[in-house]
């Protein structure tokens, strides 16, 4: 039965979903009347979904309406529509709209519209004052109201017969704005309006004009009248007076001045009126201005005067402008047309003027401290007028200049710039200085006493020198200088040592030097230096040529080392040579009897050891045969003697049977050479008998004997005697005489460039020859030939390699 309902159920919810299938086919938006509406016209924004339904059922609908995305309207509704009622559409209505519907989980979106509400309300103008007097200061405010910012206002300022002024305020957030105009001069009545802007996408669009406000302009006094006593027909002479003068509605704090072109020339404070007064000179003519002010108020009236000219300005003429030291100057002066005035003759200076003489006419033999500049000055009713300065200039004939280095040595390294100075001591400047190099000009130069001169073609053959000329305006004409040779200085190029004998040197013998270098100028100081820890001075010397040889004589062992030479010239560049080795060995007959003394000791030492090993082997040797026979013969045991392994390399095998001829023979024939020739100690060792009927038991004592391969004796002897050849350096000198080529081809013979690195491989080649030949001859003795052998292999391993 329950499955019979659970089928039932499923069965009516399938039903149940099929019918409330929908879906959206369209969402759209529009705008009632149009897209386009006047400000203040009523307008809809109607959202409408275009839905599709399985069946006929109710759905809620859920709009949103968006202007330029931002959320202005939200409702549900079973409908299909939804409309957002705007009755006064304002400017700030204009935008973009959009929808979007949702129902039952599932949502669409409409396109977008673009709403424009053409024009914008019209502003308001109020003003903070309707009457104001001039200098003070108008404040405005524009407001539109019901629109939204962002703004622009704009305010002006109408007055009659000009153009209005006008003043922009941008207002982002908003939607008034406040702006303050300065009433100036010649403000009576004056009307202000106002308008504002916003910005749409098709560009600008602007509001009507507000409404006009007056504001009446008080003056605070009566623009300033000017005029000059006589009024016409001024002549230089005549005393011209000028009276400034208005009227003001309050004293305090009015003043008037008066100026000629930015200058001024008289002020007063707190009254009506200023004069001012003067003798007439041609240069009082142009324009004047009487100013008044009072506080941020001023008024300007300007006139303009002529004065004409009583007599023209004198004429000085000199009979030269340019003369010798020691000639006749003749300075006139005049006045064209004009001859009833007083002239005087003066010289400029900077402390003032000086007075020559009272006429028109001045004669003097001039000298150079007459040079500068002369000016002649009439004077007529009282008038003094001064004609333009006239420059005389007396000059002395220039010295005989001097052509010098600067740097002060005549001489310049090849390849860098010279420096010239050509002076001359006396003479009048300006003086023109021209350079030669050889016959060839290089440059002149005008200045006052001195030239200089860089020169930076330098080559190696410049040997045709260096002059200089001078001359001034001077009638006496050109001055030239003395020759100046300068030496061309090469700088030292490769240096280079050699020495002969060259690498090895006998001691006590004479070593040569020589350093050359392959260019460089004379003289050249060279250096011999010796490389160590520092840098060691041997040798110097000062040679006019290429190259230099030292001897040094009676060369010692300390004298191995790195030696390398220096040459410098004024050029002041060391060049230094690559380095050489010398190594100081011993000579021929040092060898010889180094060697000698050494075989002779290895002879004796031998020979020493031997009778040692020989005499020790057969007194050990006798008693112990004897004993051996009376001893192991009675109870011979096949007993087993093994060798400890001690020293790494043991030895194992068989006892030892007697025979009839009393001596002992080795039942293990496997045994080596090395075994058989090694040197054998004996020793008693107790060893019990054997009983027949028991088990056996170690009781008695029997003596047997044992191997051991080494001995004491001999391994010290041989080891002092190495050691004392090796602590004397004699086994360092046999490396050197005694080993071959054949030989030494083995321990990688070499040449070093030290001494102690010399004496190391020597005295490993010499270790190494001494172990390859021991061995084989120690063989037969064992103890003896591993002493030696261990020995010389601890001075092969030693650091020497």
């Amino acid at each position: 039965m329950y499955l019979a309902l659970l089928v039932i159920f499923l069965q009516c919810s399938e039903l149940y979903a099929q019918r409330n299938v929908f879906t959206f086919n369209k969402v759209e938006i529009r705008v009632q009347p149009s897209d386009k509406v006047k400000n203040g016209a009523p307008m809809s924004i109607i959202c409408h979904a275009d839905i599709s339904k399985n069946t006929d059922f109710q759905l809620k609908h859920n709009f949103t309406i968006y202007k330029d995305k931002k959320l202005v309207f939200m409702t549900v509704s079973d409908k299909e529509d939804a409309r957002y009622e705007i009755p006064v559409a304002r400017s700030s209505d204009t935008g973009e709209y959009d929808c979007t519907v949702q129902a039952d989980g599932k949502k669409d979106f409409s396109n977008s519209i673009y709403v424009w509400v053409a024009g914008m309300t019209k502003p308001i103008l109020t003003a903070d004052k309707k009457e104001v007097s001039e200098g003070e200061v108008v404040k405005l405010r524009c407001e539109l109201p019901e629109e939204v910012p962002p703004l622009e206002f704009f305010f002006r300022k109408i007055k009659t017969n000009s153009a209005p002024k006008e003043k922009r305020v941008p207002e982002q957030n908003q939607n008034f704005s406040e702006v303050e105009f300065h009433v100036e001069e010649g403000d009576n009545i004056l009307q202000f309006d106002c308008f504002g802007k916003r910005q749409v996408r098709s560009g600008w669009e602007s509001s009507q004009h507000s409404n006009s406000t007056l504001v009446t302009v008080k003056e605070p006094f009566i623009k300033p009248t000017l005029i000059t006593r006589p009024s016409s027909n001024i002549t230089e002479g005549d005393q011209i007076e000028f009276e400034c003068s208005t009227e003001v509605a309050q004293m305090r704090g009015i003043e008037i001045i008066f100026q000629k072109n930015r200058t001024i020339l008289n002020s007063v404070h707190d009254e009506k009126s200023l004069k001012y007064s003067t003798v007439a000179t041609q240069e009082d003519s142009g324009e004047y201005l009487c100013k008044v002010e009072q506080g941020a108020v001023s008024k300007t009236t300007k006139l303009n005067v002529f004065v004409s000219e009583l007599f023209p300005k004198p004429t000085l003429s000199a009979s030269m402008t340019k003369l010798d030291e020691n000639k006749d100057l003749i300075l006139s002066c005049s006045i064209n047309g004009f001859r009833s005035a007083n002239f005087s003759i003066v010289r400029k200076s900077s402390s003032g003027d000086i007075l020559l003489k009272n006429s028109r006419v001045l004669a003097i033999k001039v000298n150079v401290n007459d040079t500068g500049s002369y000016t002649c000055k009439a004077a007529v009713k009282g008038i003094v007028k001064e004609s333009k300065r006239v420059r005389i200039n007396v000059y002395a004939p220039v010295s005989k200049p001097t052509l010098s280095v600067v740097s002060g040595s005549p001489e310049v390294v090849l390849g860098n710039p010279l420096q010239l100075i050509c002076q001359s001591v006396m003479g009048t400047p300006p003086i023109t200085f021209t350079f030669y190099k050889g016959d060839e000009i290089k440059k002149n130069v005008t200045n006052d006493t001195y030239a200089m001169f860089l020169d930076e073609d330098i080559g190696l053959n410049d040997n045709g020198g260096y002059k200089c000329d001078a001359r001034n305006s001077h009638s006496s004409g050109v001055k030239t200088s003395n020759i100046l040779n300068v030496t061309v200085i090469v700088p030292i190029r490769d240096a280079s040592l050699g020495s002969f004998p060259y690498g090895e040197v006998e001691v006590g013998s004479d070593t040569t030097f020589l350093c050359s270098v392959k260019e460089g100028s004379w003289p050249i100081d060279f250096k011999f230096f010796k490389k160590t820890d520092h840098e060691v001075l041997l040798h110097e010397v000062r040679e006019y040529s290429d190259r230099t040889i030292w001897h040094k004589k009676t060369m010692k062992r300390k004298d191995t080392g790195t030696y390398y030479c220096m040459a410098s010239n004024r050029a002041s560049v060391n060049v230094r040579s690559r380095p050489i080795t010398i190594s100081v060995i011993l000579a021929a007959w040092q060898k010889g009897v180094i060697a000698a003394f050494v075989l002779t000791a290895m002879a004796g030492a031998g020979a020493i050891a031997l009778w040692w090993f020989l005499r020790k082997k057969k007194k050990a040797k006798g008693p112990s045969m004897e004993m051996s026979g009376s001893a192991l013969a009675p109870n011979l045991t096949n007993e087993k003697l093994t060798r400890q392994p001690s020293d790494g390399n043991y030895y194992s095998g068989s006892g030892y049977i007697e025979n009839n001829e009393n001596y002992m023979k080795s039942t293990d024939e496997s045994k080596g050479p090395d075994v058989e020739s090694a040197e054998v100690d004996y020793t008693e060792v107790e060893v019990s008998s054997l009983d027949p009927h028991r088990a056996p038991e170690q009781k008695g004592t029997e003596t047997v004997y044992s191997e051991i391969r080494k001995t004491n004796n001999g391994h010290f002897l041989w080891k002092m005697m190495l050691l004392i050849l090796w602590k004397t350096g004699i086994l360092e000198y046999m490396g050197i005489l005694m080993l071959p080529r054949t030989v030494t081809s083995k321990i990688s013979w070499e040449k070093k460039t030290s001494q102690d690195g010399r004496c190391c491989k020597y005295f490993k080649g010499f270790a190494a020859v001494i172990y390859e030949f021991a061995r084989p001859v120690f063989s037969k003795f064992i103890s003896l030939g591993e002493t030696i052998e261990m020995f010389l292999k601890h001075l092969m391993d030693k650091n020497y390699k």
